[in-house]
């Protein structure tokens, strides 16, 4: 039965209590966690990827996909402020909807934040191999070291992707160090983003051409079922570049005040960061035109293929900004900026690691929580004594985000994390309106406003993104649920706290706040 083993509010609260994470996190130190995860790879990378998906109408697709978010983000402030505890969208859907679906929360959650970190180290990838090396010392990495084989989209002569697979594994130890020396880091590199990010607004706003939108909507609104071209479609892949505000909700057993400051960082983080992107995308559009390259058949090449490789590899299309793996920087370059261009490079080469950072602090908190339940080896779950964190199962992510991102190109990758971000993402808007049902009374320190409209079209909007992925990337989430689900009848269903029975009780810790109790606050 697919609600048999559900693990209620009260339980889930004191498990966190029994094994918690130590509180260090406020609301200004969320919210930067949020920034520092949503401007990444979307707006410094992608940028290129969405506009070979829709040329000049990425701007209606950050539109879309902001305002699915935004949707989100409200459901998913409530419930964080209800449970917060670690574990995100796997957590909430535990205590609502059962083991087993929770499992596959979790699982998805992989595809969104494992994956999309081997999609940032892509990208960071990039400004090193043409800003640093480059630009600056005039370094040419071969094709083997710099990027994944042609066949699987990378270039020509490419056998791996190195700098990508340093960075990951770079980040993966400064995680293991300590979740608030991370958060010291990853407040100076928001910073940087965020100045040079500016320096390009005011840069190119200014240039910008209304030649260079027409046509708006080279492929249409709609490329079609499975194409993952047109408006929709690059906003099923740019959603990849809004996900970063779910990994403040995971951060919530980590939080102080979480109950207040967990909504703050939800929706200030993604609020701040949709005026960048809209903003950012016009002017790169703007300034030197966003048009796609067209295949024979007059739909764009895919972004990520081994046919739009080859195509940016001749002359004619080298310095279009679909071609560019350092596209911020580009545009900047082509409008006569180059050493302000490469400025922003340096600041993409030095902050796009905080992205990286905080996808992988989302996903081996998800993997600590499951252990911690028992789903999965609860070695996993294993505290280091000195640095607080659960040091086992962030090596072992970060070898598996070192390994993807070594062969795969960023837009393959953002496609797949996308395709168990909408799954998460639709699954919390579920659990938020079952528990306004079935649990009243429960202290809720910030309720989704018109929820009976927002949770519906939360649901919606995601199935709408999913439908509009690739066809490929649409099958990697079955298949992957399909592979999870055999894991869990494994392990998981005999080995489930749950399962035997094992139900934690509510003690009192100094560095967690009581469990709401039904009708009085929190204290």
């Amino acid at each position: 039965m697919i609600f048999g083993r559900t693990k209620s509010i009260d339980a889930i609260l004191a498990t966190a209590e029994k094994k918690a994470l130590h509180r260090t996190l406020g609301a200004f130190q969320l919210t930067l966690f949020g920034i520092g995860c949503v401007i990444g790879t979307g707006i410094f990378v992608l940028t290129a990827a969405g506009a070979q998906k829709a040329g000049p109408g990425l701007m209606l697709a950050f539109a879309i996909a902001g305002a699915i978010c935004i949707v989100a983000a409200l459901c998913y402030a409530e419930i964080a402020s209800m449970l917060p505890v670690a574990g995100s969208a796997y957590t909430y859907t535990y205590t609502v909807m059962g083991e087993l679906l929770a499992w596959t929360v979790g699982w998805a959650l992989v595809l969104e934040y494992a994956v999309a970190a081997s999609a940032v180290s892509v990208g960071w990838s990039g400004y090193f191999s043409g800003t640093i090396l480059n630009e600056f010392f005039g370094i040419q990495l071969p094709a083997a070291l710099a990027a994944g084989p042609l066949a699987l989209g990378g270039a020509e002569g490419g056998i791996i992707n190195l700098p990508a697979v340093i960075i990951a594994l770079l980040m993966t130890w400064l995680l293991m160090i300590g979740t608030n020396e991370s958060a010291k880091f990853n407040a100076i590199l928001v910073a940087i983003k965020v100045t040079a990010l500016t320096a390009f607004i005011v840069l190119t706003l200014p240039q910008a051409e209304m030649a260079n939108f027409n046509p708006f909507l080279p492929a249409g609104v709609f490329g079609g079922f499975g194409s993952g071209v047109g408006a929709v479609g690059a906003a099923a892949t740019i959603f990849f570049a809004y996900v970063g505000f779910d990994a403040v909700s995971t951060a919530a057993e980590e939080t102080k005040n979480p109950q207040r400051n967990v909504p703050i960082g939800l929706i200030g983080s993604l609020g701040f960061c949709t005026i960048f992107y809209i903003l950012v995308a016009a002017g790169a559009v703007g300034t030197i035109g966003g048009q796609p390259i067209m295949g024979p058949n007059g739909i764009p090449f895919p972004a990520g293929s081994e046919a739009l490789a080859v195509q940016c590899a001749l002359p004619q299309y080298g310095d279009m900004l679909v071609c560019s793996n350092e596209a911020l920087a580009h545009v900047l370059r082509q409008i006569g900026f180059g050493t302000i261009g490469n400025m922003l490079g340096i600041a993409a080469f030095v902050a796009l690691p905080s992205v990286i950072l905080i996808l992988l602090f989302g996903q081996t908190r998800i993997f600590f929580v499951m252990s911690r339940d028992g789903l999965l080896p609860e070695g996993l779950s294993k505290i280091h004594p000195k640095w607080k964190t659960p040091y086992v199962v962030t090596a072992i992510t970060g070898a598996v985000v070192a390994f993807a991102a070594a062969f795969l190109p960023v837009g393959q990758l953002a496609d797949i994390a996308n395709a168990g971000t909408l799954y998460a993402f639709m699954m919390v808007a579920i659990a938020v309106m079952m528990l306004r049902k079935s649990e009243p009374n429960r202290v809720r320190s910030f309720r989704t406003p018109a929820l009976w409209l927002v949770g519906p079209l939360t649901i919606a909007g995601c199935i709408f993104l999913f439908l509009n992925l690739p066809f490929e990337a649409m099958l990697v989430l079955p298949a992957w649920a399909a592979i999870g689900i055999v894991i869990y009848y494994l392990y998981g269903y005999r080995k489930s706290h749950v399962g035997q029975g094992i139900v934690e009780v509510h003690d009192l810790d100094a560095d967690t706040p009581h469990r709401p109790v039904d009708g009085g606050p929190v204290v």
